[in-house]
């Protein structure tokens, strides 16, 4: 039984996007640059985008006394370059994995997911910028053995460029993509549009993955007014879950996944208490709407919630008791970790366990099989 870590980052070095751009391109690259007092930012020219801390797992409140040092203008306790070495260095972090008994790990970007809404209005930085990070997510695929697994970066927004995208990253061996679950240009994920799109993910054997990250909000940004923390705004901590939740349930309700057997999609740190709910109002509003209607908006074999559980997979926490959810939704759920961020676990198969009272030999599904089954095994 392999124990897959379905939620890990990787940290950028400062120029990685630069250094897999072509130098005609590189104006629309972003870069880690330092400010007066020492802290790194995630920016593109001069244009700062998002501060860079570097923290242990196991508590959040590092992030915010990160922030509090900014406000009052001191130094950073730690470097961006002081990080441990197995914060982005693949060598060190597959010898973690052996400390820690993880035979593998999902890899996701470190500022990949904070750089999206602030290039929204720029589809040329945003292709150069997921194209250098695909480019990289190559060599980490290729140097890590079948143990490290690289998440892509990808949109919806340009479906020729998408389709060399996923062509080049099926060739090598990446499986996984990170995807907005959000309209794409004023279009539904379901849009007529974007079947294209779902039949090269099935065709290449990629599977998006929905992440937390800094995208358009699913509400109007008024109800944001007044939040000191514009990219994490409170109400997007509470209602995290939101955005999947309404992109999933529109993939199945308009037949994505029935047109699309081979299509596979994951859920990853966006929670998962809500899935067994979900779930039930899922079924019950696609039968409400068939028989107010007296036709179903969309003719499928099986139920919505049946194509959910046969093809979407979703990273759980251990406080949300994910042995506990799969008694009611089925065994859908994934181990993961979210190392190294503060939120993070430090011994997440320890943590696993203690939670839930069963580790990898006890639930395989959880441990490792689901992400196994996002990867396409």
């Amino acid at each position: 039984m392999r124990v897959i870590d379905a939620d890990s980052h990787l940290y950028e070095t400062r120029r990685l996007w630069a250094e897999h751009t072509e130098a005609a391109r590189h104006g629309l690259a972003l870069s880690i640059t330092d400010d007066e007092h020492g802290y790194a930012w995630l920016t593109l020219g001069a244009r700062r985008i998002e501060p860079l801390g570097v923290h242990e797992p196991g508590d959040v409140r590092q992030s915010g006394a990160f922030r509090d040092r900014m406000r009052r203008g001191l130094p950073p306790e730690v470097a961006y370059d002081a990080m441990p070495r197995a914060f982005c260095e693949l060598a060190a972090r597959l010898a973690l994995l052996d400390a820690e008994g993880i035979d593998e790990t999902i890899l996701f970007p470190n500022c990949g997911i904070m750089w999206e809404r602030a290039l929204w209005d720029d589809l040329d930085a945003t292709r150069v910028n997921m194209s250098a990070w695909n480019r990289f997510a190559l060599g980490v695929a290729e140097a890590g053995r079948g143990r490290l697994h690289p998440v892509g970066h990808v949109t919806l927004r340009d479906l020729d460029w998408l389709e060399r995208e996923l062509r080049a990253l099926a060739r090598g061996g990446v499986r996984l993509a990170l995807l907005a679950p959000s309209l794409v240009d004023g279009r539904r994920l379901s849009h007529p549009a974007h079947e294209r799109a779902w039949s090269a993910f099935a065709h290449h054997g990629i599977a998006p993955v929905f992440h937390v990250a800094q995208l358009p909000p699913l509400f109007d940004d008024a109800w944001n007014e007044g939040d000191p923390d514009w990219s994490n705004p409170v109400l997007s901590s509470v209602f995290l879950w939101s955005a999947p939740a309404v992109a999933i349930a529109d993939l199945a309700l308009r037949g994505v996944f029935a047109r699309h057997p081979g299509l596979r999609l994951g859920v990853v740190e966006l929670l998962s208490g809500w899935v067994p709910l979900f779930l039930l109002l899922l079924n019950g509003g696609f039968a409400f709407h068939r028989d107010f209607n007296g036709a179903p908006i969309t003719q499928m074999e099986l139920s919505p919630a049946e194509y959910v559980q046969r093809q979407v997979r979703v990273a759980a926490f251990p406080f949300e008791r994910p042995d506990r959810l799969a008694e009611q939704a089925g065994p859908l759920f994934m181990f993961g970790s979210d190392y190294p961020h503060p939120e993070g676990i430090a011994r997440p198969v320890a943590s696993f366990r203690a939670a839930c009272g069963v580790g990898p030999d006890e639930a395989p599904a959880l441990y490792g099989g689901n992400a196994a089954c996002l990867l396409g095994r």
